[in-house]
């Protein structure tokens, strides 16, 4: 990739490399700007989402009006032709080349690397990062739980293969079916206004990471460091968690990088290219081989 940073990008990827040389933990979190280099829509504002979904910029709906519980009650056809639509997206679409640098780059830190992630996408596990490392804060569009949360069963999407009327964005084909009453099934993911959402996925996953802070980190870690990557302020989870693990943080963001100690880094690029430009720097300092 050719080098075009402004100084201050520069400077900052330097400062970021030499962190992660120090480190003895990696936390990687990220928000939708982490897929975008993959070909994924963000959903920023209304424009960006019409823009993926004309049908529903015709009937004037925004991503939280299709994004919830009501509409699976109201419209099933619609909700799973947004969400079935996006479920054969993610299932096409190929992780772009910063998942691999990442993963280069967890390898040469001496503690396991632990993803958290608002994205329901599944990019993470495909580009190879075990599911055991992942915190998927709000579900999974893979997995599958009862509309009418008759149980807590969550079971995988595997064998659901929609069929969409794009124009429409329609279902047309059969509604998944909850094994336990027959009802239809709706993704495992926390929507908006959502009381209804089964969390015992993402809770065991928080509670694997909880167990290795507590344990191999307490103990053995000294210098982590977060490497936050395309987070917005509008849902800040994501920011927030990396904010709170008490480690330096680099945050990589082309429109929202601010930070607010001097420990943290501020890097105003999009996902691929910041990624790509630690890594550069990584090799030039010898952390990492080029060929990984």
């Amino acid at each position: 990739m050719t080098n075009t940073l402004n100084p201050l990008n520069e400077r900052a990827c330097a400062r970021a490399a030499e962190i992660i040389m120090q480190a003895d933990a990696l936390i990687i979190t990220a928000g939708a700007g982490m897929g975008v280099d993959s070909g994924l829509p963000d959903f920023r504002g209304k424009d960006g989402f019409w823009k993926a979904y004309p049908a529903l910029a015709k009937a004037n709906l925004s991503f939280s009006d299709i994004a919830c519980p009501a509409t699976f009650e109201t419209n099933p056809r619609l909700a799973w032709g947004f969400y079935g639509h996006r479920l054969n997206l993610y299932r096409n679409t190929i992780p772009h080349k910063g998942f691999q640098l990442l993963r280069a780059i967890s390898k040469h830190v001496k503690q396991n690397a632990f993803v958290y992630t608002s994205n329901v996408d599944g990019q993470f596990q495909k580009a190879g990062f075990p599911q055991k490392n992942i915190i998927e804060c709000h579900g999974s569009i893979h997995h599958l739980q009862c509309q009418g949360v008759c149980d807590q069963q969550i079971w995988s999407a595997t064998p659901f293969n929609p069929v969409i009327d794009e124009e429409n964005c329609l279902l047309t084909s059969d509604f998944p079916h909850c094994p336990t009453c027959g009802g239809i099934a709706r993704p495992n993911i926390l929507m908006f206004g959502d009381w209804s959402w089964n969390e015992s996925r993402t809770g065991f996953q928080k509670a694997e990471f909880n167990e290795w802070r507590h344990t191999e980190w307490r103990y053995t870690t000294q210098n982590p460091v977060v490497i936050e990557i395309g987070a917005g302020k509008s849902i800040p989870t994501v920011r927030w968690f990396g904010e709170n693990i008490g480690a330096p943080l680099i945050r990589i963001n082309p429109r929202e990088a601010e930070v607010n100690r001097p420990c943290d880094v501020s890097i105003e690029m999009g996902a691929l290219k910041g990624i790509a430009e630690i890594a550069r720097k990584l090799v030039g300092m010898g952390f990492v081989a080029k060929e990984d």
